[in-house]
């Protein structure tokens, strides 16, 4: 009996720990030709779509296996807002530093690439399409991605 109790208690702090840490989170593939992507996670984002609060940073992930052998790996970052995209430029866009990412990368493993997203306090509050791609030294998307968010 002490059994069934330890792995409940083990799988209960295992939900609340998965809850805390973000979730996979739904999006859709944006023209990705250059690799193909498995998950995307945003921490902290427990709900979707996910609500991006100003004044905080937000952890992005996106895990990808390539389809070609990469040198160098550029992050773009657009909010699209009533169908118009404006740019939001990273302070570091080189994927390739401080991402996860170790170029080059090789065709056919699997990548994990990580940034933080400030969000800005001076940001208004509305909802916006994130459009998150990683380029590869031709320009080709490696990883492109949209994702509704709420700006609060």
């Amino acid at each position: 009996m002490w059994l069934k109790a330890a792995v409940f208690v083990v799988l209960c702090i295992a939900g609340v720990s998965s809850m805390a840490i973000g979730k996979s989170i739904m999006f859709k593939d944006c023209g990705s030709k250059s690799g193909k992507v498995a998950s995307v996670n945003i921490d902290p984002c427990t709900a979707e779509p996910c609500t991006l609060v100003r004044g905080t940073n937000e952890t992005v992930k996106i895990t990808f296996t390539t389809n070609k052998d990469i040198t160098s790996v550029k992050a773009v970052v657009h909010g699209i807002i009533a169908d118009v995209p404006v740019p939001f430029p990273l302070p570091n866009p080189d994927g390739c530093k401080d991402s996860g990412l170790t170029c080059p990368l090789a065709s056919g493993k699997s990548y994990t690439y990580v940034d933080v997203l400030a969000i800005k306090s001076i940001y208004p509050s509305l909802s916006v399409t994130i459009k998150w791609e990683l380029q590869d030294q031709n320009g080709d998307d490696i990883a492109c991605i949209e994702l509704p968010a709420k700006i609060k």
